[in-house]
């Protein structure tokens, strides 16, 4: 453990895990910013507890879109969704960070020999500006369920199996039963839903999630 004044860093989940794990236990209100749930699974309750952890806190907790690619992690937002989370996906980039009750943050760190490392702060000032990061992330992420009926909404499986086999856009639209414009539209605001700066990205990623 590292010590300098209100900060303290800890290595690994174990430690982070020791340190804080009163502080989850009575938090009234908890923010979370990840990229996927694997950073922060040390802060998550096992099935029994869940319902009840959502029921008595206020919860709010935002991803990047690549975290409804796994069946498993999706499934599990939307069991936090139904029991009270609110729940907000976001194409930006994020600090992972968890803010409890507005006075603790714990920022997540990066792995050096296979062991992450957690900074948590108590310091007002620092907390109160890593507040302000987590609440101008969360004003621009959009809600789980609106996420998901846009994703649907696009036609995007069929975009995507479009994309897959390599065709001219032309092609594309005339399958499609769109003009070309609107399928060009619909391809950039899927990559933009996807958080992928290109087509091969997309599809890359779309993959990976067993959507193709």
């Amino acid at each position: 453990m590292e010590r300098v004044s209100d900060v303290v860093v800890v290595r690994g989940e174990a430690e982070l895990f020791e340190r804080t794990a009163h502080l989850f236990a009575t938090a009234t209100e908890v923010s979370c910013a990840a990229r996927d749930l694997h950073t922060w699974s040390v802060a998550h309750p096992t099935a029994p507890e869940r319902e009840q952890a959502v029921r008595t806190t206020s919860v709010r907790k935002m991803y990047l879109p690549g975290v409804l690619f796994d069946p498993a992690l999706a499934e599990h937002l939307r069991f936090m969704a139904t029991h009270g989370a609110r729940i907000r996906i976001t194409e930006r980039e994020i600090n992972e960070t968890i803010l409890l009750d507005r006075r603790i943050a714990i920022v997540a760190g990066d792995h050096v020999a296979g062991v992450r490392s957690y900074t948590v702060v108590s310091s007002p000032e620092l907390v109160q500006g890593i507040q302000s990061l987590f609440e101008a992330a969360w004003a621009g992420g959009t809600d789980l369920e609106s996420y998901q009926a846009r994703f649907s909404e696009l036609g995007a499986r069929e975009i995507l199996e479009q994309l897959a086999s390599g065709c001219k856009d032309e092609t594309a639209a005339r399958a499609l039963g769109v003009g070309l414009r609107t399928y060009r539209r619909r391809v950039a605001e899927l990559m933009e839903l996807l958080g992928a700066s290109s087509r091969f990205q997309a599809g890359a990623r779309a993959r990976e999630a067993g959507l193709l």
